[in-house]
């Protein structure tokens, strides 16, 4: 759903042309990274949830349905995505000693191994990548 915020208002056609190198610079990084996941045996979506989980603050306890809210998905695919995991021994699901009825996910250590080499290649590629995008960012967000 569009903002109302955005009625009324429109943008000039070096705002439209930032845009669109914006989008253009963030899915280059994102297919090189997809491609490294597959190069590993992954999908895309499967190293974003070893990202995730290996991300996640100190203390914050990664159940299935934190994962499914910051991959932005549903509960189930999820629970789908955590069991091919743990097909591929990837990750383990631990249930929760205070709560028996939470089960959280870590990574197990071929996991840590995986995530390790992709989330390198991504930091590479980002020293590549990354200046055209940021400097992209930086104009689009001071463009009038």
């Amino acid at each position: 759903m569009i903002s109302t915020m955005a009625a009324g208002k429109d943008l000039t056609v070096k705002q439209y042309q930032l845009l669109a190198e914006l989008r253009f610079q963030i899915r280059r990084f994102l297919a090189y990274r997809d491609q490294a996941a597959r190069d590993h045996g992954l999908e895309p979506q499967q190293y974003q949830a070893l990202l995730s989980i290996k991300g996640s603050p100190p203390g914050v306890e990664v159940t299935i349905g934190r994962l499914a809210q910051r991959m932005l998905v549903r509960h189930h695919s999820a629970v789908e995505m955590i069991d091919r995991l743990a097909t591929h021994g990837l990750v383990a699901r631990i249930r929760h000693q205070k709560d028996r009825r939470k089960m959280l996910v870590r990574l197990t250590a071929k996991g840590e191994r995986v995530l390790r080499e992709l989330a390198l290649f991504s930091r590479e590629e980002l020293k590549s990548s990354g200046p055209a995008l940021a400097t992209v960012l930086k104009k689009l967000l001071s463009a009038d």
